[in-house]
């Protein structure tokens, strides 16, 4: 998790909390160090953001600090409640579960009208689920994708020939069967498509690509006619 998110998930924490909460158990919650907790708060102190306590007692969130509010119409709320529902139609476990905290999130600070538009399960995402992929995590692609870093794959084609590629993902589509890597290939010096479950095995290579992501997806684009692999 950055430290951007970080700091606006302690934020809420505080903000939703009954009690002291520890740093220990802010820790817990965002899966990273104590003591990083203890310079994100250092952090958010020095922003000015009303934070009380200390090591050992607990951190409360001094009464009248709020974030700015979320203005939304009942349109734009039936939106984002249908595209929740559609994340959990794929096979990307973390993003399925950020789908649910968005949903909490968004419920306890829109005005109560527009609330019960998150809990009403009057709109649904219809149809089949895609499978978790066995041999691939979607949230690394995601974040190689982000920090603009190289991928080694293990992967099978249509016609089931094995290769070992190198990649440089630049996007990735979600289908209702699976999901689709968007990459340079190192191998076929060429933009080519990576289904999700075909891949047999996959990891972070050695080797970023900075400042060429922009460029590989306009490549992408201007060949959308071309059929994947």
């Amino acid at each position: 998790m950055r430290k951007a998110s970080r700091l606006f998930e302690i934020i809420q924490i505080l903000r939703l909390a009954k009690k002291p909460v520890t740093a220990a158990e802010i820790a817990v919650q965002l899966e990273v160090t104590v003591r990083s907790i203890y310079r994100d708060i250092a952090a958010l102190q020095a922003m000015r953001v009303p934070i009380e306590g200390g090591r050992g007692i607990g951190y409360i969130l001094r009464p009248g600090f709020t974030l700015p509010p979320l203005m939304l119409s009942i349109e734009e709320t039936e939106a984002i409640v249908l595209a929740l529902a559609l994340l959990e139609r794929t096979g990307d476990t973390e993003l399925r579960q950020a789908a649910k905290q968005v949903n909490r999130k968004i419920a306890a600070v829109v005005p109560a009208p527009l609330a019960g538009t998150f809990s009403a399960n009057a709109l649904h995402a219809w149809g089949s689920i895609a499978p978790v992929p066995d041999a691939l995590d979607l949230a690394m692609v995601r974040r190689a994708i982000r920090d603009e870093q190289k991928l080694a794959l293990d992967y099978r084609d249509e016609q089931a020939r094995a290769t070992e590629r190198t990649i440089r993902p630049v996007a990735l589509i979600y289908y209702s069967q699976t999901a689709n890597i968007v990459a340079w290939c190192e191998l076929r010096q060429a933009i080519r498509n990576f289904r999700a479950d075909r891949v047999e095995h996959c990891e972070l290579a050695d080797g970023f690509f900075r400042g060429e992501g922009e460029k590989l997806r306009s490549l992408w684009v201007q060949g959308w006619t071309s059929p994947p692999m």
